[in-house]
């Protein structure tokens, strides 16, 4: 994978607006979204949805790294997913949307980056003691916190970013 030719996201100093225990979800957040940029240039969209060995396919990465990145700050927020929510998280991974290209999927992703991290601006002025506060996910309201939710977020997103590596080296390796 090409470089950008920058130090990572993290050893570039502090973000703007970010409060100091939320930089690190920012950080990684901003790496991920580089990261994708990089990967995805030039990608062949044939091969979209295609999953070499059976592992998930490229398509089914890139709308979950939009979409867990979604969720996870809606549950942050104390809010329960709605109809809409609901419908992206069941199409992950499915072809749903004719002739969608990778730029569309890695654009959606870039949007939900930019999204993600402007809500954590927005809680500069939040007392840091309600990054503690509880919160629950999903249908079964498992419990969680507010920075539990936020760094899980960016660990998560992290996670697949690194799995898309894989998956989309394979491909291009194959053709």
């Amino acid at each position: 994978m090409k470089s950008s030719g920058k130090p990572e996201v993290w050893l570039r100093g502090p973000l703007s607006g970010i409060p100091p225990l939320l930089q690190p979800v920012a950080h990684a957040l901003l790496q991920a979204q580089e990261e994708v940029e990089v990967l995805m240039e030039g990608f062949p969209d044939d091969l979209l949805w295609t999953r070499p060995g059976g592992v998930a396919s490229t398509g089914f990465h890139l709308q979950h790294l939009a979409g867990v990145l979604d969720r996870l700050f809606t549950y942050a927020r104390g809010e329960s997913l709605n109809a809409t929510q609901l419908g992206n998280l069941e199409n992950e991974g499915k072809d749903s949307i004719p002739a969608i290209a990778s730029g569309d999927l890695v654009a959606a992703f870039r949007r939900q980056v930019e999204q993600s991290v402007d809500e954590l601006r927005s809680l500069s002025d939040m007392d840091e003691r309600a990054l503690t506060q509880s919160r629950v996910v999903g249908r079964g309201k498992l419990p969680s916190t507010v920075l539990g939710l936020l760094v899980h977020a960016a660990e998560h997103v992290q996670r697949h970013v690194g799995q898309l590596l894989v998956t989309v080296r394979v491909q291009r390796n194959s053709c």
